[in-house]
């Protein structure tokens, strides 16, 4: 709640119930740990980002300001212009040469089009966005059974493509249960949130193993289909093509007993892309201050999904054979959105906001920061051939 709604505006609830999904998948991982119990967060996770950053409301805009919802013919349509790339593509998709204020040329664009209509063009043009409120279109996980797992052992290995949020999540949680978790990142293009506030990478990224490689090297690319047929669990959060043209099939590393995760934004079978706050919003995970709809929490989608992937790649981990396990962040913001925001009232006290509810009255708390236990090694700090 503390960054949801207008900013010196009252906080705003999400609907549905995102925070409980949280704690069961929490719940989950500590459950899947082998040993002793695992040093975990709360819930509060969910707002870390905000704690290093300094976000704080700032509606109609997403807390980073890169997010924003504006109306359509019959519903609103939401749009992530966190990229230069996504920008330049402005002008394609509303058939405009001036877009001087790319914002104002979406708003004109929009308000003369079905939010379907909409949806379709954005899609299109493979930008990340699109219609609120679209309804799942398929379960949020879906889990594939493989062959027997051959590397079985009493910490497993876990291999990470991903980057920014959901799948460092992830990973970050597997670290915490003692797994080994070697990070994958280009030579020339590593992860985007190193250049993010440092607390938080190196809270994500602290007691893991770095590898840089040059996915355009064939000696490269045959050592990182070695390490990868020897893991117990790789994670990504690409489209399937992407690895495969490194060579690395999902579908053949699973029957050969190696887990898959893959995160991605409306499931493996979909080329549809987005961030943490146009999956939420468009998946209906959204607020709304007066007649406009704003992003609940910061990037919501991305905590939501590394706390639910974590859980189950704990689980997993303790199976007999492999599985290939697709998670779509659209369709589980879409399930925790279900339901509808509980009564309650918002009350400023002395400089605090209170919300008063069936179970109490609770201050709206600020997002804290969980210090890093040390430093996120730098990327290439660990050579490939070391980990073979």
């Amino acid at each position: 709640m503390a960054l949801t709604g207008r900013a010196g505006g009252p906080p705003l609830a999400a609907p549905g119930s995102p925070a409980l999904v949280v704690e069961r998948a929490l719940e989950r991982v500590a459950a899947a740990a082998t040993g002793r119990a695992p040093d975990l967060p709360g819930v509060s996770l969910l707002g870390e980002r905000a704690a290093f950053t300094g976000f704080t409301r700032n509606a109609p805009w997403s807390c980073g300001g890169r997010f924003r919802a504006v109306p359509a013919r019959d519903g609103s349509v939401g749009l992530s212009l966190a990229r230069p790339d996504d920008i330049a593509l402005i002008p394609a998709l509303v058939e405009r040469d001036d877009c001087a204020d790319p914002w104002a040329a979406l708003a004109a664009w929009a308000r003369e089009l079905p939010a379907r209509v909409a949806d379709e063009r954005i899609a299109l043009l493979g930008l990340p966005g699109g219609a609120l409120d679209s309804p799942a279109t398929r379960p949020p996980v879906l889990r594939s059974p493989g062959g027997l797992r051959t590397r079985r052992t009493e910490r497993p290995r876990v291999i990470d493509f991903s980057a920014l949020w959901a799948g460092p999540l992830c990973t970050h949680l597997l670290t915490r249960t003692g797994a080994e978790v070697i990070k994958i990142e280009s030579r020339t293009r590593p992860d985007g949130a190193r250049t993010g506030p440092t607390g938080f990478y190196d809270l994500l990224h602290h007691g893991q193993h770095s590898v840089a490689v040059d996915f355009d090297d064939p000696a490269d690319r045959d050592r990182l289909a070695r390490l990868v047929a020897g893991a117990d669990l790789v994670v990504e959060a690409s489209r399937p093509r992407a690895l495969r043209r490194l060579g690395l099939d999902a579908e053949a590393l699973v029957a050969a007993g190696v887990s898959w995760l893959s995160i991605t934004a409306r499931g493996r079978g979909s080329d549809r892309v987005g961030f943490g706050d146009d999956i939420a919003a468009c998946a209906g995970l959204h607020a709304t201050a007066g007649d406009t709809p704003v992003p609940c929490g910061d990037a919501i989608a991305d905590p939501l999904t590394g706390a639910v992937a974590a859980a189950e790649a704990a689980e997993v981990l303790l199976d007999e054979r492999a599985r290939l396990i697709d998670i779509s962040m659209h369709d589980l913001a879409a399930e925790s959105a279900s339901g509808p925001v509980p009564a309650h009232t918002v009350s400023l006290r002395a400089g605090q906001w209170w919300v008063e509810c069936e179970a109490g009255a609770f201050p709206v708390a600020r997002p804290a920061p969980r210090p890093a236990p040390g430093s996120a090694p730098p990327s290439g700090a660990h050579p490939l051939e070391s980990l073979l």
